[in-house]
């Protein structure tokens, strides 16, 4: 198939103050438009031909550096995308939240644990919540591109809320100071789509 840049179910400027216009602009309509159009390349550079990126992520270890980065790329700025909302005050509700006090004692445990890999994630990369294969929550994090999904990924499981820390993300707004855009990052998650994510990865 011929991937495509996702449309944003909100407009760019809809997320400031947390995440300024500008860097929404440049991020999806440059940077992960990027992704898409070398994955694209790539796959017909390879002849290699799926249904979703998600198939890529199986044995992602056989394939080119090229697919890897780039199918990463779109699947993470995809997800990343979906999770985010200009609604503030929203706070986990129903299974969710149930399963992650059980996982993690509170949500404020939870954003701790979450912005410390985060936070300590070198370089560039992505943190992640995911539900593992026993159905349990866990914060994980990857360089580069990579996901929870991929075959290279040491903490594996289906991801359901993500960050992106590459400094494209969020230099023009933060310049250095990660820790405070981590922090800006929770007033607008959506959690009404990570929960969707929980209840799907459930199944």
């Amino acid at each position: 198939m011929n991937f495509k840049l996702p449309e944003l179910a909100y407009s760019y400027d809809t997320l400031a103050p947390y995440i300024d216009a500008k860097t929404m602009e440049i991020h999806h309509s440059k940077h992960h438009q990027g992704y898409v159009n070398n994955l694209n390349a790539a796959l017909e550079k390879e002849g290699i031909e799926v249904s979703s990126v998600e198939e890529l992520f199986v044995e992602i270890s056989k394939l080119p550096v090229g697919i890897r980065n780039n199918g990463g790329g779109h699947y993470n700025h995809s997800l990343f995308w979906s999770i985010l909302t200009p609604v503030k005050g929203e706070l986990p509700a129903g299974e969710l939240s149930s399963a992650i006090e059980s996982a993690f004692g509170s949500i404020e445990e939870l954003k701790n644990s979450f912005a410390a890999a985060a936070a300590t994630r070198f370089g560039s990369g992505w943190a992640w919540l995911i539900l593992d294969s026993n159905n349990e929550l866990k914060v994980t994090s990857t360089p580069n591109q990579d996901n929870p999904l991929m075959d290279v990924a040491p903490d594996q499981g289906t991801p359901i809320l993500a960050l992106d820390v590459w400094e494209h993300a969020y230099y023009l707004n933060y310049q250095n100071k990660r820790p405070d855009y981590i922090e800006a990052f929770w007033n607008v998650v959506d959690w009404t789509a990570v929960e969707k994510l929980y209840l799907a990865a459930k199944k």
